[in-house]
């Protein structure tokens, strides 16, 4: 399946549970209601706890906006990783939410199209550099990179932890199922 940033369908492997089983600690679990309609947090809710903290953890590194990186360059990580990792549904989410935030459509779409040794500028060269390393095993990031283009602690923290909690979703999401 092609890196795209259209919308893509998820097949689980697992049998979720259907939204007419979902119960109120379930939908708490969910933390957005609208998030029922997915066959891939139905699935999670099946442990509700798990889904309740990976779901915070998610929205606080996303959706945080007291300092830090950007919301787009949060993206931007999330999707070199799920470039690098091979995981198209994830990188597609990514990358929509990337260009949005970004407006940077085309610089957006050539890491999806050439991956993520494609020409970028030096900010979204280091950005995507560090996140794809924290993939390698043992993980490196060239955090003095990150540095001496201005990021604070802050931003650099937000870069490496947006692009470590997807090097372990996009490996929950490949284990689960696959996209259509």
């Amino acid at each position: 399946m092609k890196f795209t940033r259209d919308q893509l369908g998820w097949e689980p492997w697992i049998e979720p549970l259907a939204e007419d089983e979902l119960s109120d600690e379930h939908r708490h679990a969910l933390v957005d209601r609208a998030r029922a309609a997915s066959p891939y947090f139905r699935l999670l809710a099946r442990d509700p706890a798990v889904l309740h903290a990976r779901t915070r953890t998610d929205n606080d590194i996303f959706h945080n906006t007291e300092g830090g990186l950007p919301r787009g360059e949060r993206e931007l990580a999330a999707t070199a990783v799920s470039r690098d990792n091979g995981c198209v549904f994830c990188a597609s989410v990514h990358a929509r939410f990337a260009a949005h935030h970004t407006r940077r459509e085309d610089d957006v779409q050539r890491l999806l199209d050439e991956g993520t040794a494609a020409e970028q500028d030096d900010r979204w060269r280091a950005i995507i550099d560090a996140a794809v390393a924290l993939s390698e095993t043992p993980p490196r990031a060239d955090v003095a990179a990150l540095r001496e283009l201005g990021l604070d602690d802050l931003a650099i923290s937000d870069a490496l932890h947006a692009a470590a909690f997807f090097n372990w979703a996009n490996r929950l999401m490949l284990s689960l199922g696959e996209p259509r």
